[in-house]
């Protein structure tokens, strides 16, 4: 059951919003009567929301966005750094350096630079959100996901960090770290790793994207005023602490 939020009047982006958990967020916000920006490297369509070609990883590519924005509005009063790149599933051995710096540039560095960026903005107005998007693995470090597990370990302590630089205002910066969830990003896994996650999950399923989306709009609402540096899990009770 989907609950909604009044969020009228607010600009919300979303990074790596064409798919996914990143879909399912900008869509709920959309029909919260957001004012949504998706930005992604692929071009994607929702109805009721806007879509910019942007890499995480660029500066220049964020102050472009900023700036084709600030031609419509000025305020900025969610973030949401989705964006992410899971890599492939195998032993740490067998990782190039190239791809644990990918992995890495898209999930950690992504999340600085976006952050960077549009802070000042929700400084200068004194209040904004932000959600980063962690994960379980980051947490708990997962096998064969070194590189993914590192980089959310990082989101993670960014998000408590920063949380109480500019809790001298209105401005509250939160993590959600999901496990498994039942996307492409995770099926492409597999049949076998895909059926390890459930076995190993005490509610015997993976999370769907929606129920996502509905944690990151909680936090995002009136209803989270008190919440800021927090990690919420979404891992169907597989999260061990």
């Amino acid at each position: 059951m989907e609950i909604y939020y009044d969020f009228s009047g607010q600009t919300a982006i979303v990074t790596g919003g064409s798919r996914g958990i990143g879909r399912a967020i900008a869509a709920q916000f959309v029909r919260s009567g957001a004012q949504v920006w998706i930005w992604d490297v692929d071009p994607v369509e929702l109805e009721g929301a806007h879509s910019l070609t942007v890499d995480v990883t660029k500066a220049d590519e964020i102050a472009n966005a900023l700036a084709l924005m600030a031609k419509h509005s000025l305020r900025l009063d969610i973030l949401v750094n989705n964006a992410g790149y899971l890599g492939r599933y195998k032993p740490f051995a067998q990782f190039e350096a190239s791809e644990w710096q990918h992995i890495l540039q898209v999930n950690l560095v992504g999340v600085f630079e976006v952050t960077r960026q549009i802070l000042p903005f929700m400084r200068l107005a004194g209040r904004g959100r932000i959600v980063n998007l962690g994960s379980l693995a980051g947490k708990e470090g997962l096998p064969n996901l070194a590189a993914y597990s590192a980089a959310s370990a990082g989101v993670i302590a960014f998000t408590k960090a920063l949380s109480r630089e500019v809790n001298d205002g209105d401005i509250r910066v939160n993590c959600v770290a999901p496990g498994p969830i039942d996307t492409d990003l995770i099926r492409r896994l597999g049949h076998e790793v895909v059926d390890e996650m459930i076995a190993a999950s005490p509610l015997k399923r993976l999370g769907n994207v929606a129920e996502v989306a509905g944690m990151v709009l909680w936090l995002c609402s009136a209803a989270s005023e008190f919440n800021t540096g927090a990690v919420f899990d979404m891992s169907g009770g597989r999260a061990r602490y």
